[in-house]
């Protein structure tokens, strides 16, 4: 059964969303490759570009539904293999650079990484974890405080994300 773009089977593996996620993005990177001539014509911060802003996004589609079958390795080795195959490209690599290797060069995080990442952002803003912050509760609206007031900053680590407050006085 798909909904909403994801494909969900009956014991809810998510086996051939990440199945089909992993072969629409194989074959536009070698569409891509075939079309502009990867290897000669882009820069490596275009085809960067091209990755986060379009390859990435299908990736990680639904990410925080189906997050937790990322555990199997199988299906982190088919999200694995496309990233791969661009990471090959922008880095202008052999084919025989390890996939840790080409991440690290490229300045990309793994997939298996920001699907985590991803769906733990998602799950933050999901139990209004702001609500605990002093921000315009309960107050009249010349009480609030102007945005410029206040910072907040998301700091995120390979296994957590942090919230920080601050209030300006």
């Amino acid at each position: 059964m798909k909904y909403l773009g994801i494909i969900i089977d009956k014991k809810l593996t998510f086996r051939e969303h990440i199945k089909q996620a992993a072969d629409i993005c194989r074959k536009l990177i070698f569409a891509l490759s075939r079309s502009a001539k990867l290897n000669w014509d882009l820069s490596h911060k275009v085809l960067k570009t091209l990755y986060t802003g379009g390859i990435q996004p299908l990736l990680l589609y639904g990410a925080p539904v189906w997050a937790e079958t990322i555990e199997k390795a199988s299906y982190r080795k088919m999200l694995t293999r496309v990233q791969r195959l661009i990471n090959i490209k922008i880095a202008k690599a052999y084919r025989t650079v390890s996939n840790e290797a080409l991440c690290i060069i490229t300045g990309l995080k793994p997939i298996h990484i920001k699907i985590k990442q991803t769906a733990e952002l998602y799950n933050i803003g999901r139990e209004n974890s702001y609500k605990n912050l002093q921000i315009d509760h309960d107050k009249p609206r010349k009480q609030w405080l102007h945005p410029t007031d206040r910072t907040i900053v998301i700091v995120t680590d390979n296994t957590h994300t942090y919230i920080h407050t601050h209030i300006h006085t």
